[in-house]
């Protein structure tokens, strides 16, 4: 049987990407007090998608452990920009869309947070009391040459694509935030292992105890290839409709359903081993596919939102006649919609497939498509085509 130390670690451990360093976690466990536990969001855009939500989610487990969550809006960092896998300068965003932004945040990270157990933190509360005098000695502890090891960095300096002097203080000032909150444990993205790394340094070089690291992976989009991202179009969004969310998340691959069950959904390993063995014994993908869609529509909407979702989705696919297994294509973006019911085999011709869009014997996820100039954005679409042609189309 396992030791509750064992219990809590398989939990921490649960679809994180690396642990550093498991054998200086074990010993902050073993003190048996509550770890303070960061996790920090830039508020650059308004709404969270569930591709935000592996992290909080991973936080709500620890909550559930038992530690105290500290929910960091990076109210100043996001006026300098991550400038993380970007090969550009970030355009600097104002006080006012980083405050506007991050009452968004807050209003929906509740939603999977236990509200009583998490510490709502901003970091210009401790930044803005910085003076100039602060600021270079914070930029002081690190060299060019080692923010230059960044991948990032690097590659636009091979490039010869302009860095801007600021953008070396965005790690710094995401790692002095460790040093400010006393971080125990950090969560990030497997993108921001140098950030993360960042507070480690600083928090021994002001002499505390260095945090450990949890990075997390970045979630594949719909199309099940690009990280999901709002630019793409491949998201799902945590405040859409719960026919949104329950149509978009029944959309993917079976491949990808197991990937986002993994990442996102609250049922337990054992539980999603024996889902896992019921595919395999000839059980149908879709019955736990539709079980995991009402789960995250009940999880931002309510349980009665996601019977609703159901409901509506059977009535719009399954009496429509939509077979459970069709043909699953993979095209690139900007196609007109001729050419991707062509390209699908769903039509021998864009002069047929234009034909039948006259006609209205064109739907895209149950929707007469009507426009003939049509450009599909990027995302997951079942397309049918006439009563008996049908094709799962990926649009990367």
């Amino acid at each position: 049987m396992e030791s509750p130390l064992e219990t809590q670690l398989g939990t921490i451990r649960r679809g994180c990407d690396e642990l550093l360093i498991e054998a200086e976690l074990v010993e902050k466990l073993k003190r048996g007090t509550p770890l303070r536990v960061k996790a920090g969001f830039d508020p650059t855009a308004p709404d969270l998608h569930i591709g935000h939500t592996v992290l909080i989610n991973k936080l709500r487990q620890l909550q559930d452990l038992g530690h105290h969550v500290l929910f960091l809006i990076g109210d100043f960092t996001g006026m300098i920009g991550d400038p993380t896998g970007k090969n550009a300068t970030r355009p600097p965003l104002s006080r006012e869309d980083v405050a506007r932004n991050a009452q968004t945040y807050t209003e929906q990270v509740f939603k999977i947070l236990d509200r009583a157990k998490t510490e709502v933190v901003f970091n210009s509360t401790w930044m803005d009391k910085m003076t100039a005098a602060d600021m270079i000695k914070l930029a002081a502890t690190h060299t060019v040459a080692r923010m230059l090891e960044r991948d990032d960095f690097s590659k636009r300096y091979k490039g010869n694509q302009p860095i801007a002097i600021h953008e070396f203080m965005y790690p710094l000032v995401q790692g002095y935030d460790s040093v400010a909150l006393k971080a125990d444990l950090e969560l990030g993205g497997t993108d921001q292992k140098f950030n993360l790394l960042m507070g480690r340094e600083l928090q021994k070089h002001h002499g505390q105890s260095p945090q450990c690291i949890l990075t997390m992976p970045l979630l594949e989009g719909l199309d099940g290839v690009n990280k999901m991202s709002k630019s793409l179009g491949n998201y799902v969004g945590i405040n859409e409709a719960p026919n949104e969310i329950f149509g978009k998340l029944m959309s993917v691959s079976d491949d990808l359903m197991w990937r986002y069950i993994e990442l996102l959904s609250f049922a337990s390993i054992v539980e999603i081993n024996q889902q896992k063995q019921i595919v395999k014994d000839g059980g149908n993908p879709r019955d736990i596919k539709v079980k995991f869609a009402q789960e995250i529509v009940a999880r931002f909407h309510s349980p009665a939102a996601a019977d609703a979702a159901l409901a509506d989705f059977e009535a719009r696919f399954k009496q429509g006649g939509v077979p459970d297994e069709m043909p699953e294509v993979v095209l690139p973006g900007g196609l007109p919609i001729a050419q991707v019911l062509k390209q699908a085999g769903l039509t021998a011709s864009t002069t047929e497939a234009q034909r039948m869009i006259e006609q209205g014997g064109v739907k895209i996820d149950g929707e007469k498509a009507s426009d003939k100039a049509l450009k599909l954005a990027a995302g997951v679409y079942v397309i049918q085509v006439g009563k008996r042609k049908f094709a799962r189309v990926t649009i990367a």
